[in-house]
C-alpha cells in the first residue's frame, strides 16, 4: 500500500510505541517458562479466606479412559512456616491437600454459621455437623465415598519445613478438578509452598478445554491451504494485472496459514511435554496479533475505496498506521497475558483490564469501517459505476453479517460464562475460541471471492487518465469472463472511428473545452 508518514506528531507516536514495546519486553523477561498441566509453585504464599489459609493449586478438565491413566501427581512439594508457628510441645501444623470435582464443591466446607460459610471445622460446627475441629469440613460424594480426596501433611515439632511425600492420585471419572492446599491452624498464616503438580489426561498433558483445539487448528490450516492454492493459481496466472490490494490479500492468507501451523506446533509440544516454551508461545501470539492487525487494516482500506475510487489514503495514512500500531500492541499484550504463563481452565480476572482496551479499539475500527464504506458507496453511486457499486454492496453485506454474528456470539459467550461459573462445561469451551478463527476465515473468503485476480483486475483500479469507466466497459466482472458480443466488431468500430477522426476534430476540441 502507498502509505506515507507525516512528520507532525511522529515523535509523540514514537515515544508511545517505545513505551508499549518496553511493557511487552518486561512482560516477556519477567515470565517464567509457561506451564499448564505441569503447575509450578515458587514460594507461593497462602492467603486468608474465611477461617482458613489456602492456596489454589490449579483447576483443569481431565478426561478419564479405561485404556490409559489419568492422574494428578505431586512432586517435590515443600512447605515453610515461620518460627512463631513452631510449637515444641505438640506436633501441630496440619496442612490438608484437597482435590475435588466441581460437581462436589458443596461437599467441602460447612454450613453458613455466623453469616459466613466455614471451610474449617469450628467448635460450634463440630457439635452441629460432627466434623473434626481444626480440619477441613468434608462430606463424601454421592457418586464415590472416597471423594473428595483429603491428604494430611504434618510438620514435625521443631522443623520449619516439611516435604510432602511423592503421591499420585488416579482420576477415574471425567470432570473439572480443583486442587487446594488448606491450613486451618491460625499460626500458619505466613505459610509458603514450593514444588510442582503434574496433571495428565489419557491423550497427553493438554488441559481439557484446549485439547480439541489441536485438531481444530489442523482443519484450519488445511482450509488456509485450500484457499491459498486457489488464490495463488489466479495470482500467478494474472500476475501482470495484480492490484496492490490483492498483494495485501495474499499477505493475509500467508500470515493466517503460518499462524495456524504455529498454533498446532505449540499445542503438540504442549501436549507431549506439559510445558509451553516462552519463545514459541510468544511467537505464536505475535503472529496472531500481526494477522488480526493486518486483516483489520485491509478491511478499513478497502472500505475507504483504496485503489478503486482513490489512489492513496492521503492525509489518513498516518491515522490508519497509528491505529494499527495501537491495536497491535493492545492485542499483543492481551495475548501474552492470556497464553504466556501458567494456564488453568479458569480465566483470570486480571485479563479484564487488557480486554477492555482491545474491545474499545475493535469497536472504534468497526465504526470507522462502516463510516468509510458509506462514503465510498455514495461516491460510486454518484459516478454511476454499477459493477464497482455492486461489488461494494456485496462487501458491505458480508461485513454487516459478520458484525451481527460477532455481536450475537459475544452475547452467547457472556451467557455461557455467566451460566457456568465453575467451568463445568469445559469440554465445549473450545468452541468459544474456535468461532472467532472461523468467522475471520469466512470474511477473508468473501474478500478473496470479490477481489479475485483476473484479466480484468486493472479495470477496477483507480485511473486518473481514464477516470471512471462507463457502464458498458464495466460489464465484465472482477473474476473474468468475455464481454457480450464479438470483440472483432468493437475493433472494427474503433478503426472506422479512427478513419473519421479528422472530420470530427473540431467537435472533439470543442468537447474538450466544454
Amino acid at each position: 500500500m502507498d502509505f506515507t508518514f507525516q512528520r507532525r506528531g511522529r515523535g509523540r507516536r514514537r515515544r508511545l510505541t517505545d513505551l508499549s514495546l518496553l511493557l511487552i519486553l518486561l512482560t516477556l523477561f519477567n515470565s517464567t517458562p509457561a506451564h499448564a498441566s505441569i503447575h509450578i509453585y515458587r514460594n507461593e504464599i497462602f492467603r486468608e479466606v474465611g477461617n482458613a489459609f489456602l492456596l489454589s493449586g490449579g483447576s483443569e478438565g481431565i478426561s478419564a479412559s479405561p485404556s490409559s491413566r489419568s492422574f494428578i501427581r505431586f512432586e517435590n512439594i515443600t512447605f515453610w512456616r515461620s518460627e512463631a508457628a513452631v510449637d515444641k510441645k505438640h506436633s501441630n501444623g496440619l496442612i490438608q491437600v484437597i482435590i475435588f470435582e466441581a460437581a462436589d464443591r458443596n461437599n467441602i466446607g460447612g454450613s453458613a454459621y455466623g453469616g459466613q460459610r466455614s471451610i474449617c471445622c469450628t467448635p460450634d460446627l463440630a457439635k452441629m455437623e460432627g466434623c473434626k475441629q481444626g480440619e477441613v469440613i468434608r462430606r463424601p460424594s454421592a457418586a464415590d465415598v472416597n471423594w473428595p480426596i483429603v491428604i494430611n501433611v504434618h510438620f514435625r515439632r521443631n522443623s520449619l519445613s516439611k516435604n510432602m511425600d511423592y503421591k499420585e492420585i488416579l482420576i477415574t471419572k471425567t470432570g473439572m478438578y480443583n486442587l487446594f492446599f488448606v491450613a486451618c491452624d491460625p499460626k500458619l498464616k505466613e505459610l509458603v509452598m514450593s514444588g510442582k503438580t503434574v496433571w495428565k489426561s489419557p491423550d497427553g498433558y493438554l488441559p481439557g478445554r484446549m485439547a480439541p483445539l489441536m485438531k481444530f487448528y489442523v482443519f484450519m490450516a488445511l482450509a488456509y491451504v485450500l484457499i491459498g492454492v486457489i488464490w495463488l493459481t489466479q495470482y500467478v496466472r494474472f500476475w501482470k494485472d495484480i492490484l496492490q490490494l490483492q498483494h495485501c490479500i495474499t499477505a493475509v492468507i500467508a500470515i493466517g496459514l503460518f499462524e495456524m501451523i504455529l498454533w498446532y506446533s505449540d499445542y503438540v509440544n504442549f501436549n507431549n511435554t506439559g510445558m509451553r516454551p516462552v519463545f514459541l508461545t510468544t511467537l505464536v501470539v505475535t503472529v496472531g496479533a500481526v494477522r488480526k492487525t493486518v486483516s483489520r487494516l485491509l478491511i478499513l482500506t478497502v472500505s475507504m475505496g483504496y485503489g478503486v475510487v482513490r489512489p492513496t489514503l492521503g492525509g489518513l495514512t498516518s491515522k490508519v498506521l497509528l491505529l494499527g500500531i495501537t491495536f497491535f500492541l493492545a492485542t499483543e499484550l492481551l495475548n501474552i497475558t492470556e497464553f504466556v504463563g501458567t494456564i488453568n481452565d479458569v480465566s483470570g480476572r486480571a485479563r479484564l483490564f487488557l480486554v477492555l482496551p482491545d474491545a474499545f479499539l475493535d469497536a472504534f475500527l468497526i465504526l470507522w469501517i462502516f463510516t468509510s464504506l458509506s462514503k465510498t458507496l455514495e461516491q460510486l453511486q454518484t459516478k454511476r459505476s454499477s459493477v464497482k457499486l455492486d461489488m461494494y454492496r456485496k462487501f458491505s453485506n458480508a461485513l454487516a453479517v459478520t458484525v451481527i454474528a460477532a455481536v450475537a456470539w459475544i452475547a452467547y459467550e457472556v451467557y455461557f460464562k455467566a451460566t457456568d461459573p465453575f467451568n463445568e462445561k469445559w469440554h465445549s469451551a473450545w468452541i468459544i475460541t474456535a468461532f472467532w478463527d472461523i468467522l475471520a476465515f469466512a470474511l477473508l473468503s468473501v474478500i478473496c471471492y470479490l477481489w479475485a485476480p483476473s484479466q480484468n483486475s486493472q479495470r477496477y483500479a483507480y485511473s486518473e487518465k481514464l477516470g471512471e469507466e462507463s457502464d458498458d466497459e464495466e460489464s465484465q466482472s472482477l473474476t473474468g469472463g468475455k464481454p457480450e458480443g464479438d470483440i472483432s466488431l468493437v475493433n472494427q468500430e474503433e478503426k472506422s472511428g479512427g478513419s473519421t477522426g479528422d472530420s470530427d476534430g473540431e467537435d472533439t476540441e470543442e468537447d474538450k473545452r466544454e
